[in-house]
This record gives structure tokens, C-alpha cells and sequence, in this order.
């Protein structure tokens, strides 16, 4: 018996579970992360670009490529790991080098990235930071250095992974255009979890980053939103008090209908992949299982003062967009649903006028239908007595004596012909 046929995309499917895998950093270390996005249309962009802008930091350092359609890629570059992943609108860039450097955050290390090559980028940068891992000092010397390397009011500091690490970041770009992580891991952590923790502090960094593009964007639509919600409350005042043609009313309403589904369709990816990247933030911070260190905010608590709120004006904004369309959209409904009952009104009107119009027509066909029979009866009769005068001496009849005697049988004959010929006309009607 030959072997049980397999799904043409069980083994791809499989092996996408574990394509990404953690990097492993033996302490002390550092990386350099840089997250690029196309400006615009990022979702539908060419991808093939970012493997060859891969292939091209790939040559400069002599590395191998990676496979044809590849979406992630580990390999040295020099001295130096890279890890590159290609995301649904960004690509992300991690190297990562051997130890602690001659100083914290030396810009220097953004040096791995040619600047000649960040130049042919296809995109732009979304978020860049620099990462050091050390071994952890004791709690006093941690506090010197979080307040030596950021900035105080709004850095956040916790404890994580069961205590087997402190991770500090202010969030904030420093003066060489990079966002700052620390991270004192305890003696005898494992070089997996080290990576671990160095991989959800750069996405928790890059989500929150592509988050905040959905609050830039409900900003620069919230004056138009407010100018159509005005427009709409007077249009639908305007309909209830029975301002203005009717007409002119539903006309303005589908078009204010039609901008807000213009303009739902324009934000609708952008706000739905921004739900999308806030939950990812939050799960990445929750697995990091933090506990508070030494009383300073820890990174849940620096999201929810700082982030949440404008989560929470992009979930508003789009529901109000919601609500607006819906709202439009009734009142046209509602609007159009009163000019067709108008409508109806008038045309059973005319209607009734056409009816009364039938009526005095058919009475005036009627009026004229006795007047042609008396009219023809008029001439079929002195036709008929042109015809019978001769025979009024043959059998001694005066001419109007035998004028008399056909009158009544000619009328007679005539009004059963114009009958019949009206009613013939009668039955012909529908098929005419």
C-alpha cells in the first residue's frame, strides 16, 4: 500500500512554527536593531526589494545569501550575528556584537549598517536602537547606571523572567537618533533567554512604534472628522424640520455618506493593523513576567500612562468614524424613504387627474359620437332619397312622405354601425 498522501503545505506550515527562532547571546554583549517601513502602501509593496537590499549588506560583508522568497535570514557578518525578518509592512535588522563596548550606546556600533548602503534603503526607518547586555551588579549600581544612561522621569525599570534579569529604557530617541535598552542579566542565565529578552524589549519597541502610526493618522483626520459630524447634525436638522427641498437634503446627505465611507476605507487597515500591534505590545511585556524594581515604573505601567490613551483615541476615533456612517446612512434612508411617500402622493394625483381627464374625454367621445350619427344619418338620408325620387311617381308617393319613411331605418342603421365599430375598438385597445 503506498504511504498516506500529505497536505501540499503540511511541511511549510510546520516548519513557519519554528522559522524564527531566538537568538542565542552569551553576556556581556550588544545589538543594533533597525526597523524599515515604505512610507506609503507598505502591505503591497515589492518584497523582492528587501531581500536584495539584504543581499547588498550581505556582500559588503562577503556573507552568504539567503534562499530565494526567504522571510527571515541568520547568518555572520564578519565578527558579528545578523538576524533579518520580513514582516507584512517592515523588515527588521539585528546584529549582534561581542561585548560590552568601549562605552554605553557608543553610536559607533549603528556603524555596522554602511551608511552608503542605509542610504539605498527601500523605505525608511521606523525605530533604530541600541542594546547592552551586562552582567548584573547589585541593585545599587543598577540604579546608578539607569540614571547615568536615561532620561529619569520617564524611565522604566523591572525586574523580569523570574528575577533572572532587570531590563531598563526610557523610550526616548537620544541625541544619535537611537532608542536605548539596557539589560542586567543575573550570573548563570542561559544564552537562550538572554536572546529572549533582547528580542521582546526590540519588538516591543517596533510594535509600539507601528502603533503610533495609527494615532498619527487619527490626528490628522480628526479636524475633517469634526467638520463632517457638524455637517452631518445640520443636515439631519435641517431634515427633521423640513428646511429646504427635500431633495437637495438627500443629495448632501449621500454625499457626506459617501466621504465617510471614502474615508473609512482610507484609515480602515491602518487602525485595524494598529489593534493588531497594541495587543502584540501587550503580550510581549506580559511574558516578561515583570516585577517592580526598587519602586520605579516597570514597562506595563510606562505603557499604560503613556500609551494606552492613545490606543484608546485610535479605538474612539474609529468608532466614531463607525458611528458617523452609520448615522448618515440612516438618515439618508430615512430621508429617501419620505421623498419616495412624497413621490407616491403626487403621483396618485396624478393619477386621479389622469381619471377625471378619461372621464370628461369619454363623455366628450360619447357627445360626439351622437353628433356624428346625426351627422351622417343626415347624409346617408338625402343620399338615400337622390336614390328613391324616381320611384315616388311610379308608386304615387310624395318625395317627402318617402324621405320620412327612410330616415328612421338610416339612423337606425348608422348608430348600430358606429356601435359596432367603437366596440371593436374597445377590445383592440390593450393589443394596440
Amino acid at each position: 500500500m503506498p504511504p498516506i498522501q500529505d497536505h501540499p503545505l503540511r511541511y511549510q506550515l510546520a516548519n513557519e512554527l519554528h522559522a524564527r527562532p531566538f537568538p542565542s547571546l552569551q553576556v556581556p554583549c550588544r545589538a543594533v536593531y533597525l526597523a524599515i517601513k515604505k512610507a506609503r502602501a507598505a502591505a503591497a509593496r515589492d518584497r523582492a526589494l528587501d531581500l536584495r537590499h539584504l543581499t547588498d549588506l550581505l556582500d559588503r560583508y562577503g556573507a552568504a545569501h539567503p534562499q530565494p522568497g526567504a522571510t527571515h535570514y541568520s547568518g555572520r557578518i564578519g565578527k558579528h550575528l545578523l538576524k533579518w525578518e520580513q514582516h507584512t509592512e517592515f523588515v527588521t535588522y539585528t546584529v549582534f556584537l561581542q561585548g560590552s563596548g568601549e562605552r554605553a550606546f557608543d553610536p559607533k556600533d549603528f556603524d555596522v549598517f554602511p551608511d552608503a548602503w542605509l542610504d539605498e534603503a527601500p523605505g525608511v526607518r521606523v525605530t533604530s536602537a541600541l542594546l547592552r547586555v551586562i552582567p548584573r551588579p547589585d541593585d545599587a549600581a543598577i540604579g546608578e547606571a539607569v540614571q547615568d544612561w536615561f532620561v529619569p522621569e520617564s524611565v522604566a525599570v523591572s525586574r523580569v523572567i523570574d528575577d533572572d534579569a532587570v531590563v531598563a529604557g526610557d523610550f526616548r530617541i537620544d541625541p544619535a537618533g537611537h532608542q536605548r535598552f539596557a539589560v542586567f542579566a543575573s550570573a548563570g542565565i542561559g544564552a537562550r533567554r538572554v536572546g529572549r529578552i533582547v528580542q521582546r524589549l526590540c519588538e516591543i519597541e517596533t510594535y509600539k512604534a507601528m502603533s503610533m502610526l495609527g494615532f498619527s493618522r487619527v490626528r490628522q483626520i480628526g479636524p475633517r472628522m469634526g467638520e463632517i459630524d457638524a455637517e452631518l447634525t445640520r443636515l439631519m436638522e435641517a431634515m427633521t424640520q423640513r428646511e429646504g427641498p427635500e431633495e437637495e437634503t438627500l443629495k448632501a446627505l449621500l454625499s457626506v455618506s459617501a466621504e465617510l465611507e471614502s474615508l473609512s476605507a482610507q484609515v480602515s487597515f491602518r487602525m485595524g493593523a494598529t489593534g493588531a500591534y497594541e495587543a502584540i505590545v501587550g503580550q510581549r511585556i506580559s511574558v516578561l513576567r515583570e516585577e517592580r524594581f526598587e519602586g520605579r515604573q516597570i514597562f506595563a505601567e510606562f505603557m499604560m500612562r503613556r500609551f494606552d490613551p492613545a490606543m484608546r483615541t485610535v479605538k474612539s476615533a474609529r468608532a466614531r468614524l463607525e458611528t458617523m456612517a452609520e448615522r448618515a446612512t440612516r438618515a439618508a434612508d430615512l430621508l429617501r424613504t419620505r421623498v419616495e411617500v412624497g413621490r407616491a402622493a403626487q403621483n396618485q394625483q396624478l393619477l386621479e387627474s389622469m381619471n377625471r381627464r378619461a372621464e370628461l374625454q369619454l363623455q366628450l367621445q360619447k357627445t360626439v359620437e351622437g353628433l356624428s350619427v346625426v351627422a351622417i344619418s343626415y347624409y346617408a338620408v338625402s343620399l338615400a332619397g337622390y336614390l328613391l325620387y324616381p320611384l315616388a311617381d311610379v308608386v304615387g308617393v310624395s318625395k317627402g312622405a318617402l324621405i320620412a319613411a327612410v330616415t328612421l331605418p338610416v339612423v337606425a342603421l348608422v348608430w348600430f354601425m358606429i356601435r359596432r365599430i367603437r366596440h371593436a375598438m374597445e377590445k383592440a385597445g390593450p393589443d394596440i
